[in-house]
This record gives structure tokens, sequence and C-alpha cells, in this order.
């Protein structure tokens, strides 16, 4: 089986969630959230866009409900022992089969958590599994339990998570290879991909951010990729992956004459992720940390370009996005622990002048303060 943890650490993870059901009350888990799943067990698809669930009892006993292309899937890549298979025909509803496993479990009347903040839990799911446990067992929104566990990593994830970081400084010392008028930003996001990939790394959770121009403003992927021309701005915000775990990077690189608010957007950026560093410590609040990053940008008139949040947890996520809780944002009360891993991204969208400027790295937070994880240079780039 190709797990990615040792025994010990499985054991542990399932210790920290069985007792964090026993403080809720739960008398069984549905997960369905696959983060949670691979954390637990090891578990690696993408079989998640379909209903399947993990379902953990307080005895700790563990069932799979999946369907058969996972199977095997589960078997190789999972400690699960127990899978069981919903067949796919014309009207069928796998909450059945998943209401047999709970009768084994004996979980009729009792307390159940379910994952409902999960992508494979969609709508519709969703109200197949309520009408299916009506009158069943008391359900609870549990979409937090383990991800609140899964938040401070671990010393062997956070080898992963520096290899990680290895794979996104690889990434970009392509970037400024290619990135000069006249190459298409589809040759650029090829070579950064490629070194991630030829380096033992994963695809990433969510696409590649990448725009130059007018498209260079754009804080998701779209699918234009222009030609770079001789002045122009080019934003990419990437990840090194591995064993699905992320490392984040930022910038915005100038191409030919650098414009000179792009000079001082960038210094602004410098200094506002400077005074975030110096914030992200233990004891603080997440929001704490993005009230220096607004209050820096507002102090030098940025207002109007800057973002409403400034970054959020990174750890391993599936696809689509890498983006993890929590999120920085003013008045959010996390309070920060040694062994969380953050992204910060500052991030600048001057529409009057239609200039970017993006500055983004990813920290793991220490006893004594934090490690900035990317080893590349803030330096404002012109290629």
């Amino acid at each position: 089986m190709a797990l990615h943890f040792s025994k010990e650490e499985f054991r542990k993870r399932k210790i920290d969630i069985l007792k964090s059901m026993k403080e809720q009350e739960l008398d069984a888990l549905l997960m369905f959230r696959q983060e949670s799943m691979y954390w637990l067990t090891g578990y690696d698809t993408f079989g998640y866009v379909f209903f399947q669930t993990l379902v953990l009892d307080k005895n700790g006993n563990i069932t799979l409900l999946t369907r058969a292309p996972d199977l095997r899937q589960a078997q190789n890549t999972s400690n699960i022992q127990d899978i069981r298979i919903w067949i796919d025909k014309d009207g069928s509803n796998p909450t059945d089969e998943l209401k047999i496993i709970l009768n084994e479990f004996n979980l009729k009347g009792k307390i159940i958590g379910i994952e409902y903040e999960a992508y494979g839990m969609t709508g519709r799911n969703a109200l197949k599994l309520n009408k299916s446990l009506e009158n069943y067992c008391i359900v609870q929104d549990q979409s937090e339990l383990i991800t609140k566990l899964r938040v401070v990593k671990s010393k062997e994830e956070i080898a992963y998570v520096k290899r990680a970081a290895e794979l996104a400084d690889d990434a970009l010392d392509e970037a400024w290879k290619y990135t000069k008028a006249g190459v298409s930003e589809a040759k650029i996001l090829a070579e950064m991909q490629r070194a991630v990939l030829e380096g033992g790394g994963d695809y990433p959770a969510n696409d590649y951010i990448i725009g130059s121009g007018h498209n260079a403003l754009l804080c998701r992927y779209q699918s234009e990729k222009r030609i770079l021309s001789n002045q122009d701005q080019l934003s990419i915000e990437w990840a090194g992956t591995y064993k699905h775990y992320h490392s984040a990077m930022f910038r915005t690189i100038p191409i030919g004459k650098v414009n000179p608010k792009h000079i001082k957007m960038h210094e602004a950026c410098v200094e506002a992720l400077t005074n975030c560093e110096k914030k992200l410590i233990s004891g603080n609040t997440v929001g704490e940390v993005f009230d220096v990053h607004a209050k820096t940008f507002d102090n030098l008139g940025y207002n109007k370009a800057r973002m409403n949040a400034c970054g959020y947890s990174l750890g391993s996520t599936f696809a689509p996005n890498w983006m993890d809780w929590p999120m920085l944002y003013t008045g959010n009360p996390y309070v920060i622990q040694p062994g969380n891993v953050f992204f910060m991204h500052m991030i600048l969208m001057d529409s009057d002048n239609e200039l970017a400027m993006n500055l983004g790295e990813t920290y793991i937070v220490t006893k004594n303060g934090n490690e900035r994880l990317g080893k590349q240079k803030f330096d404002l780039v012109v290629l």
C-alpha cells in the first residue's frame, strides 16, 4: 500500500478524532471531505465527486462506502479494511446502502455527525441523505471536527510541506527563465508545472493563476493565454505540491520598462508582508494578522486596491481548491499555534491604472515565531 505516513501517525490521528467525537457526544461521524479520509486513512482519490462516505463510530470501527472504480483505489492507498460498494444503476440511492452500515453499527436513534461542508456533498446528495436519516437518528453538522485537528501539522506533515516549498521555488525559477516579451503564458505555465512534477510533486488542488496585461488584475484562473507584450505585467499564483501538501507563492513580474507606480505598489506589498510576518506568531489571532495587512495598505493609500482577506491555512487539500481553514480576515478569532501553515498574499489591484502587484509566501508557525518556507527573493524582478 502507498501509505505516506507511519502507523503511529495514523493511530494518533484516529485517537484524536475519537476524543473530539466523545467531547461532542457523537456516536458516529460520516466523513464526506476527501481531506478527512486522506488524513485518517491515507485514502487517495478524486472519487469524492460521487456519493462516497467514510463511517467512523465511537468504538473505532471504520467502513468506506464508495463506487466500484474506487475499490482498488482504497485497497492500494489506504489502511481501510471494510470497503462497501454501491451499484451504479438508474434510480440508485447509495443512502440505502449507507443505512445498512449504520444498522450494523447499531446507530438507530443515536447521534451522528456529518461533514456537510464537502465538495462531494452536493445539494442533491444532502437532500437524499437527510431524507434517509429522517426519524432514524439525530443529525449534527460536524463539518469542522477533523478540519480543526488537521490545522496543526505533525513533523511528518511538515516534511511534506517543506518539500512542496522547494518545488514552488523551482517553479518560480522557471517562471523567471521564460517570462519575456513574445512568450505565451501557456509556455510559462507548462514549464512551472513540469518543474513540480519532475521533482516528484503532484498536480495542485486548483489551477495556477496566471494573467498578463488586463488579466493581471484577476485573482482566478481563466483560459485566455496571452502572448506577453514588449511592456507588460504578469501575475502568477502557484503552489508546489507534494503528497497533496501545498506551499503557495504569488508574484507580479513587470516586462520591459517598469511603471513607477509598480515600484511603489511593490514596496507597499513588501512592507505589508513584513508587518504580517511580525504578527503571525503563536497566541495572536488570524484576524489580527489581517488587520495589520489592512492598516499598512490603507495608510499607504491603497484601500481601494487591497482585498478583504490576506491569506489562509494550507495543507493536504483536494480539488477544486487548495485553500484550507481558517482564512485570514478581520475578526477571525482563531488563535495561531505552532504547527500552523499559512499562505499570506499581499494583493493590490489598481483598476484605474490597470496595474497589479502581488507578493505571497507560505509560512510555518514555530514556537519562537515563524519560518518562511520559500527561499526566493522579494525583489521586484523586471524581465
